[in-house]
């Protein structure tokens, strides 16, 4: 079993900046694709970004240019360095991992979600 905790989140004026991580941890063997996702009031989860083993990254257009994904794959981290927020930005953010488990079966997990709020 893999588990996820995401952190970093809270409230923010526009135009701030926050950090979330998310730490994977349990019955890992290896990590491949991350990914951040977010989920406004009301609406569906969209993704925000992804980031493969070996550190290539994309993003949704709405947030080229303002966010960063990166990873620690020592550590089993993924980072969103979310900068310049928009209250547009507010949402339930969760990070996803897909990989093999040390039984050498596939996973993919998701976080409990972290709250971030954009305040105008």
């Amino acid at each position: 079993q893999v588990q996820l905790v995401e952190s970093g989140g809270g409230l923010v004026q526009a135009g701030g900046s926050l950090r979330l991580s998310c730490t994977a941890s349990g019955s890992i063997f290896s990590i491949g694709a991350m990914a951040w996702y977010r989920q406004p009031p009301g609406k569906q989860r969209d993704l925000v970004a992804t980031i493969s083993g070996g550190g290539n990254a994309a993003y949704v257009d709405s947030v080229k240019g303002r966010f960063i994904i990166s990873r620690d794959n020592a550590k089993n981290i993924v980072y969103l360095q979310m900068n310049n927020l928009e209250p547009e930005d507010t949402a339930v953010y969760y990070c996803n991992a897909n990989g093999l488990g040390i039984t050498g079966r596939p996973f993919q997990s998701w976080g409990q979600g972290t709250q971030v709020t954009v305040s105008s």
